[in-house]
C-alpha cells in the first residue's frame, strides 16, 4: 500500500519502473559511500565571502580538483553571502574528498552534494 502510494506521488508508470529507479538510486549511493566508480553530480554551497581567506582557499581547492570540475556558477546572495554550484564528473572517491575538503574551509555555511551514476 505504501509502495503504491509512493508510485502515485512520483507519477511513475508502474511498479517495475519504480523498483528500477530505487535500485539505481541505491547503487549510486553505494558508489558514493564506497568511493568507487564514475559519478556525476553537483555540490551546492553557501559561504560568507568575508571569511578569512575563504575565497582564495576555495579557488585553490577548485584548481586542485580541476579535472573533476566541469563548471561552476557563482551567485551573490547578499552583501556577505555567496552561493556556489559546482558541477562534477569523476571518480566517486576523488569527488567525495573534494566535498570533504570544502567542508573544512572557514566561512562555509552549508554544503549539499547531489551525486548520480549512469547505471
Amino acid at each position: 500500500e505504501e509502495f503504491d502510494s509512493f508510485i502515485e506521488r512520483k507519477g511513475m508508470p508502474n511498479r517495475s519502473e519504480a523498483l528500477r529507479q530505487l535500485i539505481r538510486e541505491r547503487l549510486s549511493r553505494e558508489m558514493w559511500v564506497s568511493g568507487s566508480g564514475v559519478v556525476y553530480g553537483t555540490v551546492t554551497m553557501m559561504y560568507d565571502h568575508h571569511g578569512k581567506d575563504v575565497v582564495a582557499a576555495l579557488t585553490a581547492l577548485q584548481h586542485e580538483y580541476s579535472e573533476s570540475i566541469i563548471c561552476t556558477t557563482h551567485v551573490h546572495v547578499d552583501h556577505h553571502h555567496c552561493l556556489e554550484c559546482i558541477v562534477l564528473k569523476g571518480d566517486a572517491g576523488e569527488i567525495r574528498r573534494f566535498v570533504e575538503a570544502l567542508g573544512t574551509l572557514k566561512g562555509v555555511k552549508s554544503i549539499e552534494p547531489s551525486i548520480s551514476a549512469i547505471l
